[in-house]
């Protein structure tokens, strides 16, 4: 077969296709088109969505942002007028009012975003510091179930501390020897340890000694060590 004639072939065989393209296309034309309107839509929807995820991303941030900054305004010192401008508040009960609203808002209504789970725990710390324990209970239990199993350690801390102020001592026992058998960066098992040894300390002195000696020998160079040492020596703890 010479060249003339294989070019020839080529060219009829596109022909062929193109057309056989066209018509197809020409056959097809309303389903061809209802499935670009639906790929035109799912990939506006995709980009609507993505869109609002980070403007409710960005309310979030901006929300617990300003929690925080009230949860971390200082006390006014009785000695220590406040410098011209500068925010205080009389109490730790008064600071904790303020911004208790908008922790527990921003964890009602960004409860999808990191800074929403985090609210939680901290909606829990500021109700116990206002004294409603009931509702310190339910979002520190919430917090608890965090997926970040750092700050659900965080909250269950926080929870047995609750249980114990409360007089509910088997709870907080519970809650501390879990902490204890699953430790987080957040609460390492030495820290839990050390507050179930200083719970044991009214009811089980024996068991409180044998804690402080456990922690003494694991935790040699650290704090948790330091302060297991003061308390079998007989002395106060170290400030931290």
């Amino acid at each position: 077969m010479d060249t003339q004639t294989r070019h020839a072939l080529k060219q009829d065989n596109f022909v062929n296709a193109t057309t056989s393209g066209i018509g197809w296309l020409e056959e097809n034309r309303t389903a061809v088109i209802r499935g670009s309107i639906v790929i035109v839509v799912i990939v506006g929807l995709f980009f609507a969505g993505l869109i609002t995820w980070n403007n409710r991303q960005t309310k979030a941030q901006a929300a617990f942002g300003e929690a925080m900054s009230i949860y971390q305004t200082p006390l006014a010192q009785p000695d220590e007028p406040a410098q011209p401008g500068e925010k205080t508040y009389a109490s730790a009960a008064e600071r904790a009012r303020a911004a208790n609203p908008i922790f527990v808002q921003v964890a009602d209504n960004y409860s999808w975003f990191k800074e929403g789970a985090n609210a939680r725990y901290f909606a829990g710390l500021t109700y116990m510091t206002m004294g409603e324990n009931s509702q310190a209970e339910t979002e520190l239990k919430k917090a608890a179930d965090a997926h970040d199993s750092g700050l659900a350690a965080l909250a269950k801390m926080a929870l047995a501390g609750l249980y114990q102020q409360t007089g509910r001592t088997q709870q907080a026992i519970d809650e501390y020897k879990q902490l204890i058998a699953n430790p987080a960066v957040t609460v390492p098992a030495s820290a839990a340890k050390l507050q179930l040894a200083a719970l044991y300390e009214g009811t089980n002195p024996a068991e409180a000694k044998r804690l402080y000696a456990e922690i003494k020998d694991q935790d040699k160079t650290g704090a948790a060590g330091q302060i297991a040492t003061q308390k079998l020596q007989g002395g106060a703890a170290p400030r931290q």
